[in-house]
C-alpha cells in the first residue's frame, strides 16, 4: 500500500447524526427566551420572505436575537453553549474503537465533521478532539472577538466541496486555487473509495450520493427507537448503502457496518499490491 491509500476517512454530519436535535436548541435558544419551534419558524419565514439561504437566515437571527437580549457572543461563548450537547449512545467511545480496529487492518483512520451547524459550537463539544478537521458554518468577529456577521454558511449543496477538500488534502477553506487544480487519483490524500459518509436526512443527500457514486460508502442513521422510514427511503432510492440506528455502542449495527467497511477497504488495497 502507498501511504496515501492507507488513509480511511469517516465523515459525519452532526445534528441528528452524532447528537439528537439541533445544537442551538440545548443552551443557546433557551437563553434567547424562545422555544425552538418559534426560532426555527422565524428562520423559515425570513428565508422565504427574503428568498435567502436558510443557513444565513438562522445565523443572522442568532446574532439579532442575542443583541436584543443583550447577549454578547464570542467564540468562547459559543463553546460554552456546546457543553450541554448530549451525544447519541456509544459516541464517546466510538472513535477510539474505530481507530483501533482500522489500525489493526493497516489503515490510518481520520474523522471529519461536515455540518450546517456552528463550527465554534462543535469545537466546544466533548468529542471535538477526535476530529482531524471540522467544516461547518462560522461567524466573523470584531476586534473584541464578538461575532458580528456570518462568515461561512455551509448548506446541503456546499457540503460537497468539503468532501473534495478531504479527498485532495486541501483543508484551508480560503485556498481556492489548489482545490481546483487537477490531481491524479493516486496522489489524492484520501481516495473516495476510502471514505465513509454518515448522515441522517435530506440535507445530507448530496454528500451521500457523491461518496456512493465515487466508490465510497454512505450510511443513513435514524434516532434509536423511532421510525426509520426516511433512512429506508434513502436506501431504496440508491442514495446510501446502509441504514442503522444512531447507536454507536460496541457490537451494535453501526459498529458492525464500520468493521465490515474497514475490512473491505483494507482487503481492496491489499489485493492491489498483488
Amino acid at each position: 500500500m502507498s501511504f496515501r491509500k492507507q488513509r480511511i476517512a469517516f465523515v459525519y454530519d452532526f445534528d441528528g447524526t452524532l447528537a439528537p436535535g439541533n445544537m442551538q436548541e440545548y443552551d443557546f435558544i433557551p437563553k434567547l427566551k424562545l422555544t425552538s419551534k418559534t426560532f426555527w419558524n422565524e428562520v423559515k419565514r425570513r428565508a422565504k420572505d427574503q428568498q435567502a439561504d436558510e443557513i444565513l437566515a438562522y445565523m443572522y437571527l442568532m446574532l439579532r436575537k442575542a443583541k436584543e437580549n443583550d447577549m454578547r457572543v464570542t467564540r468562547q461563548d459559543f463553546k460554552q453553549y456546546a457543553k450541554g450537547i448530549e451525544m447519541f449512545p456509544g459516541v464517546s467511545g466510538w472513535f477510539d474503537r474505530v481507530d483501533d480496529y482500522a489500525k489493526e487492518k493497516g489503515l490510518i483512520p481520520q474523522h471529519y465533521i461536515i455540518s450546517s451547524g456552528i463550527r465554534e459550537m462543535l469545537l466546544g463539544t466533548s468529542i471535538a478532539n477526535k476530529f482531524t478537521d471540522v467544516f461547518a458554518s462560522s461567524f466573523m468577529y470584531d476586534q473584541h472577538g464578538v461575532a458580528e456577521a456570518p462568515g461561512l454558511a455551509v448548506n446541503y449543496t456546499t457540503k460537497t466541496q468539503f468532501l473534495f477538500r478531504i479527498n485532495k488534502g486541501v483543508r484551508d477553506i480560503c485556498d481556492n486555487k489548489k482545490i481546483n487544480q487537477y490531481i491524479e487519483a493516486d496522489q489524492r490524500e484520501v481516495p473516495f473509495t476510502n471514505m465513509i459518509f454518515i448522515g441522517d436526512g435530506a440535507t445530507d443527500v448530496p454528500c451521500m450520493r457523491l461518496v456512493k457514486a465515487q466508490g465510497g460508502h454512505s450510511i443513513a442513521v435514524y434516532k434509536p427507537k423511532t421510525s426509520k422510514e426516511l433512512a429506508e427511503q434513502l436506501r431504496s432510492e440508491g442514495r446510501v448503502h446502509y441504514v442503522a440506528p444512531a447507536d454507536y455502542s460496541k457490537g451494535k449495527h453501526m459498529d458492525k457496518i464500520a468493521h465490515a467497511i474497514i475490512d473491505k477497504v483494507a482487503a481492496y488495497w491489499a489485493a492491489k499490491k498483488l
